[in-house]
């Protein structure tokens, strides 16, 4: 069960077709890992960590992952990202179903299967004592590029700011501190970030690291939290059968 003191809701992020894995008619989170599609060990960490909700973002092969979802997590409810126009729009999706909620809103992903509920505790607990309105799961990559990069402010307790790959400069790129994409947020002030999100940029999509920036502005700079995590292997995510049969074998060793 949840240390917090507030009711917690999971949103697992599982739209992605991922075509990397050579299969187009098979939805990515539903290849397996143990015999277990990758998406039910994000679902039974959900269940583990005492979330009074579970919302699954569905996409492609939508009926696939919602017979699997509900058949083996009853309770699961399901929001549509018919057009995948990125995490923020994913999340906006959500909005009638937990824009009152009163608690907190864990987001996770339908393809990060290694993710420990210890470290889910841990970054619920920071957010939590921490008072922030939002909360970032960070890690060390020794090559992290590719990643997002955690810019802390100058006493290092918070985030300044979350610079992509291809818009870091030098300096930032030493950075080896990265963005999971694994976040936590007080309900009542995400949905008014999210509503406030735009798609200005080249892949006209809208980014759910934004809703960082307008926390920041609007209330300070005490907004976002960060809990680092000491084993980065669990915020890794699958892209492609080899990466798939890599966290197998992790998986396998740990379990």
């Amino acid at each position: 069960m949840p240390n917090s003191s507030r009711p917690l809701a999971t949103v697992i992020l599982a739209a992605g077709q991922g075509k990397r894995m050579q299969d187009p008619t098979k939805p990515k989170v539903l290849y397996e890992i143990a015999g277990i599609p990758i998406v039910g060990h994000v679902l039974q960490l959900a269940k583990g960590i005492g979330s009074e909700r579970t919302i699954v973002i569905v996409g492609f092969g939508k009926e696939k992952v919602i017979k699997y979802a509900s058949s083996s997590f009853p309770e699961t409810e399901f929001a549509v990202q018919a057009e995948q126009l990125g995490t923020g729009h994913a999340m906006q999706q959500t909005a009638n179903l937990l824009e009152n909620y009163s608690g907190d809103i864990l987001v996770l992903y339908g393809d990060v299967p290694l993710l420990s509920a210890s470290t889910v505790q841990n970054l619920l607990e920071v957010h939590e004592n921490s008072g922030a309105l939002a909360t970032v799961l960070s890690a060390i990559f020794e090559d992290p590029a590719g990643y997002g990069r955690i810019v802390r402010t100058h006493d290092e307790k918070y985030l300044e700011a979350i610079i992509e790959d291809r818009d870091a400069n030098p300096e930032v790129k030493a950075i080896k501190e990265i963005n999971s994409g694994i976040y936590v947020f007080q309900a009542k002030y995400l949905y008014p970030a999210l509503s406030q999100l735009k798609a200005d940029n080249n892949q006209k999509e809208y980014y759910l690291t934004d809703v960082f920036k307008i926390l920041i502005a609007e209330f300070g700079s005490s907004s976002v939290a960060i809990s680092q995590t000491l084993n980065s292997i669990e915020v890794s995510g699958i892209n492609t059968k080899e990466q798939l049969l890599e966290l197998e074998k992790i998986y396998l060793k740990t379990a």
